[in-house]
């Protein structure tokens, strides 16, 4: 068979894995963690794609982010399917397919090795840890702009071939509407650099190297003002911030532990969930010296290994520094949020952790009279086990109480995922679901953790009190949680306390449908 002609049977293979791990996703609902602020109650993207909505997109900074091209692309959702969820969610899918064989054609244009890249791109296709890029609308904006970036990386391959301006002009293009969507890629032009080492093997020198450096100036300054604009976005927004607030230190203690809790997650996907927070709320002692240390020996000999390798095996280098140049923004040294790490940073810095392995096993493969089948067997055994681990955790993702049930039976003080447990165990009109007993038990495990000290943590507590029929302590909850926003300055947040206060002043438990299943 010709290269074509397998290469046109691996994309056979490529969608059939997808769509067989992934099968489920267009049949998940929105779920109550960003869904309802991004889509669902957003009135420009429900207003589908119209004129006023566009503009709102190119010029709204909401949420903390400047993404008209992640805007647009869900207001044409509304207009092509409606409002509900199943139109989004296909979307996402078909991005992530596009993704998955976006990267095998990259990858065998730029290595010449058909099955190595091919392994590549299945596993990546199919791998649990990018279930949360897919299922989540919200995170439409990682599988749109990791689109821009395999796009623009096929450019700049025609461009080194060819040495065309127009294939450097549509890179930067490609660029530039990826960094419409999400900022993750102000570490292309890195990445882009490392490929001239392997497989490109443009950098034949130092000199060579600065130069070639030099040729990407162009595209770092693209970077330099998206990351600026970016922090100064968030920051303006209050998404620099959360209930926990780490020193720098602490944050440096957290992201290098994190390149190896995320090494770990990688090689053995299980207890995932979608918040992890930190092991200490208020940071203090969250990572041991002995922890923090081991992880910095670990991640020291591994980039050791890749720098001695480099000549000889230079896609161990390359993939090792895509893996860690391309979380660098997203290991949390700024923090955003409260999760010690989070499932999506990896959909893109794992290929480069993939092409270590598939390089590698093919040169292993190659010195070894049964390398071939045994290497096969083992690339079936690993998919199957993966396209498995990943219809699983789908699953999870049906709706805001499966997903928050999970992340509390995997995880531990999950101060977030307990109260929105409760929160829908104490709220949700179906009878069926409520739970006073439960809901009142989470509540305050995540007002011991937090210290009493959230407003909205105190607001879930006081309305599980009310449906456990505890009323008196539903009234005196609401009246610290409206005291707590009042003082911060949250004054829309204490009004909707104080609705929720003349409800159990009433004696009536609070209902609410919004994340119910």
């Amino acid at each position: 068979m010709t290269p074509r002609g397998s290469a046109g049977w691996v994309c056979v293979a490529l969608l059939a894995a997808t769509l067989a791990a992934y099968w489920e996703v267009p049949r998940l609902g929105f779920v109550d963690f960003d869904d309802f602020d991004y889509v669902v109650e957003n009135p420009q993207v429900q207003g589908g794609l119209t004129l006023e909505g566009a503009r709102w997109a190119w010029t709204t900074t909401h949420l903390g982010y400047w993404a008209p091209l992640l805007w647009l692309s869900y207001m044409l959702d509304v207009e092509l399917y409606g409002p509900g969820a199943a139109g989004h969610h296909l979307t996402n899918l078909l991005l992530h397919v596009a993704n998955v064989l976006l990267l095998f054609a990259l990858l065998w244009r730029s290595t010449r090795s058909l099955w190595a890249s091919a392994c590549v791109a299945l596993v990546f296709a199919v791998h649990p840890l990018n279930v949360e890029s897919v299922a989540w609308v919200t995170e439409r904006k990682n599988v749109l702009s990791t689109l821009f970036w395999l796009l623009a990386t096929a450019y700049y391959v025609s461009y080194r071939e060819r040495g065309s301006r127009s294939a450097y002009a549509l890179l930067a293009s490609c660029m530039l509407l990826g960094l419409m969507v999400k900022a993750t890629l102000v570490t292309l032009p890195i990445v882009l650099l490392l490929m001239d080492v392997w497989p490109l093997k443009a950098a034949r020198s130092v000199r060579g190297l600065l130069r070639l450096g030099i040729e990407k100036l162009p595209l770092l300054l693209l970077s330099a003002a998206a990351s600026g604009f970016t922090y100064l976005a968030q920051r303006e927004a209050g998404a620099i911030s959360g209930f926990v607030q780490l020193s720098l230190g602490l944050r440096a203690e957290n992201a290098i532990v994190s390149y190896v809790r995320y090494l770990g997650k990688w090689l053995w996907p299980s207890h995932l969930a979608v918040l992890y927070p930190y092991p200490s709320l208020l940071g203090v002692d969250m990572w041991s010296a002995l922890q923090v240390g081991a992880a910095g020996t670990a991640l020291a000999a591994m980039t050791a290994l890749a720098l001695r390798e480099a000549r000889r095996r230079p896609y161990l280098f390359v993939g090792w520094c895509w893996y860690g140049v391309v979380l660098v923004p997203l290991i949390g040294l700024v923090q955003v949020g409260e999760q010690a790490l989070a499932d999506r940073h990896m959909y893109l810095p794992m290929i480069g952790l993939l092409i270590v392995v598939a390089w590698g096993a093919a040169d292993l493969v190659g010195r070894w009279r049964y390398g071939k089948p045994v290497a096969a067997a083992a690339t079936a055994l690993v998919v199957i086990a993966c396209i498995a681990c990943t219809r699983a955790q789908v699953s999870h993702w049906r709706n805001s109480l499966t997903l928050f049930e999970r992340a509390v039976a995997v995880t531990d003080d999950n101060w977030v995922a307990l109260n929105n447990v409760a929160w829908y165990r104490a709220t949700c009109p179906d009878v069926s679901v409520r739970d006073g007993a439960r809901a009142v038990a989470l509540a305050e495990r995540a007002c011991e953790i937090t210290r009493y000290l959230d407003g909205e943590y105190l607001d879930t507590l006081a309305a599980a009190y009310a449906e456990a029929g505890r009323f008196e302590e539903a009234v005196s909850s609401s009246r610290r949680a409206i005291a707590l926003a009042t003082s911060a300055g949250r004054t829309r947040l204490a009004d909707v306390f104080r609705k929720r206060l003349a409800h159990h002043s009433e004696r009536r438990p609070y209902r609410s449908s919004r994340g119910c299943p």
